[in-house]
């Protein structure tokens, strides 16, 4: 069944937004598929979209009623940047918006956080999806992988603490029910897979499925932080690092059944993903 109107996805190249305009294209729904490239997706309209450049912002709000909204990439302090886009996605007939946040961010919190708390008003109709860490952080194009595929070595500050891996197509379903449900949610929607895991133990799930020996160095925070500082500005190298710490801490040990109580169906455990991709991460 097909909304009325067209639904934007901001970030249709990315992890979650990809797969979100697949299953909304598959479901008959309509679709602008927004990125900075403007890449063609299957089934959906391509626009090209920029954060940062609003000359891009009119055409691709056209028409658009519903929009997933994935935050501008390493930003800081992404509300400046998308408080007054939003704004503007209201006025041209946006009712209702579904944004991309972390389990490690509450609303009020750092980066994404100001977001998730301004949101509800501004859409009568909205969602925050708060998913734990991806699964494809070790199977994609994340630091995780490179390093797996490179030397077999996880490299976090996170030591034995535990995480609720979560697969990013599990993510994706939940967008979609959020998005075109009669009733939209209109709360914050925290998702994991099926078992919390540390990283020693995604060491060993690689090692076992692959054939390949995997291994978790652990780091201190300020090795963590250090490290990521040569790739990404101060301020969010230590924002990043402190959340591998505070898994140390235990902050990121649950899990929920938001998957399975909005899909019908469980979410997918790790072995069953590297399993299914026949060890892609060491390949």
């Amino acid at each position: 069944m097909t909304t009325t109107g067209t639904t934007l996805v901001i970030g249709a190249t990315g992890t979650t937004g990809s797969r979100t305009a697949a299953r909304l294209t598959a479901a008959g729904h309509r679709v602008r598929a927004a990125s900075r490239r403007a890449t063609p997706v299957p089934g959906a309209e391509p626009v090209p979209f920029d954060w940062y450049d609003q000359a891009t912002h009119a055409a691709a709000l056209d028409g658009a009623d519903r929009v997933y909204l994935i935050p501008p990439v390493g930003e800081f302090d992404p509300a400046a940047t998308m408080l007054p886009f939003l704004r503007r996605a209201r006025t041209a007939g946006v009712h209702r918006a579904v944004l991309l946040s972390s389990s490690a961010v509450p609303a009020g919190g750092p980066a994404v956080g100001a977001v998730h708390q301004a949101l509800p008003g501004l859409f009568e109709e909205w969602a925050v999806l708060r998913p734990s860490w991806f699964m494809q952080n070790f199977t994609g194009t994340h630091a995780h992988a490179h390093s797996i595929r490179d030397e077999g070595v996880i490299r976090t500050a996170t030591g034995s603490g535990r995480v609720g891996f979560v697969d990013a197509e599990d993510i994706a379903a939940v967008a979609v029910r959020a998005l075109t449900d009669a009733q939209a949610p209109n709360t914050d929607l925290l998702l994991t897979g099926p078992e919390a895991l540390s990283h020693d133990d995604i060491a060993s799930v690689l090692t076992e499925v692959t054939g390949r020996p995997v291994v978790h160095r652990r780091l201190t925070y300020e090795q963590m932080r250090d490290r990521l500082a040569t790739q990404v500005p101060q301020e969010f190298a230590a924002m990043l690092a402190g959340m591998d710490r505070a898994i140390a801490e235990g902050a990121e040990d649950r899990v929920t059944d938001t998957v399975q109580r909005l899909t019908q169906r469980p979410p997918r455990a790790f072995r069953t993903l590297v399993e299914s991709m026949r060890g892609p991460a060491t390949a």
